[in-house]
């Protein structure tokens, strides 16, 4: 038996916004993410503990919480030493989606075990670590996950030099055929967004360009417009 709830992530390879609930207002939580939900198709839970990055944010009573007040996919970003300690809390919780870093390494067992739980599984990559370390995973991830800025705080600028990392992930999946999303977060904004798009970015984490906007719903939408036409 699984335990993580069934919400469908939609199409692989289809654009999707998923805003960094990173960057809302932890006060009003609830109330930010239904704000921003017509425009989202995730939701992207950045989990740091102190040790693999130098910042510490949620862990799995928050993902609870979210859970039972939104229906959007819940992505949760891994940003820890020792995921697989934590993945059955993960499930439990409600989380549909779990990146794991590449630079950790040996990620085998942490992937069959993500699957044994019901959820699907990603493979994420620091801006410096090259595309021959997430290689080996490709065939057993559904997800990859550039970073294009040094994980461990919102609000950094992007990291152009990232681009042909992405670019090359792409090739991969599609000479592969492979039903691989390949998801991009750090500095994605109305100009950035173009840039990973052209590159094969199939979904956007944004998180101060959306939460930290006037209009954090019109900001998404704008996203999605932008995302839209680049990949036209």
């Amino acid at each position: 038996m699984t335990l993580a709830s069934a919400i469908d992530p939609g199409p692989c390879g289809v654009i999707k916004i998923a805003p960094s609930v990173l960057a809302a207002d932890f006060g009003t939580l609830a109330d930010a993410v239904a704000r921003v939900t017509p425009e989202s198709d995730w939701l992207h839970v950045d989990v740091m503990d102190g040790h693999f990055v130098p910042n510490i944010s949620l862990g799995p009573p928050v993902v609870s919480s979210l859970r039972r007040h939104t229906d959007l996919y819940l992505d949760c970003h891994l940003m820890i030493t020792d995921p697989g300690e934590y993945l059955e809390a993960f499930a439990r919780a409600g989380a549909q989606g779990v990146t794991v870093h590449a630079e950790l390494g040996d990620l085998d067992h942490v992937i069959a075990e993500a699957r044994a739980l019901g959820m699907r599984v990603g493979i994420a990559a620091n801006p410096d670590t090259p595309f021959e370390a997430i290689d080996p995973y490709l065939e057993g991830v559904d997800l990859v996950l550039c970073m294009t800025v040094f994980p461990g705080f919102g609000g950094q600028a992007f990291m152009p030099e990232v681009l042909p990392k992405i670019a090359q992930v792409r090739a991969a999946i599609d000479t592969r055929g492979l039903e691989v999303e390949l998801e991009v977060d750090g500095g994605i904004d109305a100009t950035t967004t173009p840039l990973v798009v052209a590159a094969g970015a199939t979904i956007l984490v944004a998180g101060s360009a959306i939460f930290g906007a006037p209009d954090p719903l019109g900001a998404a939408g704008a996203l999605r417009s932008i995302a839209a036409g680049a990949a036209a």
